[in-house]
């Protein structure tokens, strides 16, 4: 489908659903709600804020509330097109214009415009990285148990700078070159320098 650059050419592009598209977005336009373009589908904003979008596919058409999981949803219609995944999003869909009834579409789009208006909604949980493994190789691994020396000063380093040195050597294809980086990273280990240290500064 052509990329629209405006609700008019959305609608226009979804010859199947266009009377319906322009009932719904009759009605959201009769509230204080801003009409764009995101993602490819006419949404509407509160203050910069994203209340609801239209959305038309091969089946279905019909809203998503990107707060939805706000709502009270007494009439039990929205439906969550991501279960497990989306906390907040959720999706009111229609078959024929027939399903629309104005005054219950309303009363949706109202409320999660009241709920934008109050801050009831629900935050994205901030994505925890999980810390990549720190695997030592065997050539540094061989060193660290024979040197005491080298063990202390290499378990003072931090997290990020002991994973630094253990992929210097296990990236290096050649024996001859783990060797090599070794030799460099030996004494930098003994003088508490990190491996990336003057990158840093």
């Amino acid at each position: 489908m052509k990329k629209p650059t405006n609700v008019d050419e959305y609608i226009a592009n979804n010859e199947k659903w266009q009377d319906e598209l322009v009932y719904l977005r009759a009605l959201i336009l009769a509230t204080d709600l801003e009409e764009t373009i995101k993602w490819m589908f006419p949404t509407y904003m509160l203050k910069g804020k994203n209340v609801v979008a239209l959305c038309a596919f091969k089946e279905y058409f019909g809203i998503w509330f990107f707060q939805g999981g706000t709502l009270s949803d007494e009439l039990k219609v929205l439906t969550n097109a991501q279960e497990g995944k989306t906390k907040a999003m959720r999706q009111w869909r229609f078959k024929d214009i027939k399903e629309i009834n104005p005054e219950k579409v309303t009363a949706y789009v109202l409320e999660a415009i009241q709920n934008q208006k109050d801050g009831n909604i629900i935050k994205p949980k901030s994505a925890r990285k999980t810390p990549k493994p720190l695997v030592i190789p065997l050539e540094l691994q061989e060193i660290l148990d024979k040197n005491d020396l080298v063990l202390q000063h290499f378990n003072e380093f931090s997290l990020s700078n002991k994973r630094d040195f253990a992929e210097y050597i296990t990236n290096a294809k050649r024996q001859a070159t783990k060797e090599k980086r070794l030799e460099k990273i030996i004494p930098m280990i003994l003088h508490g320098e990190g491996l990336n240290d003057k990158y840093k500064k």
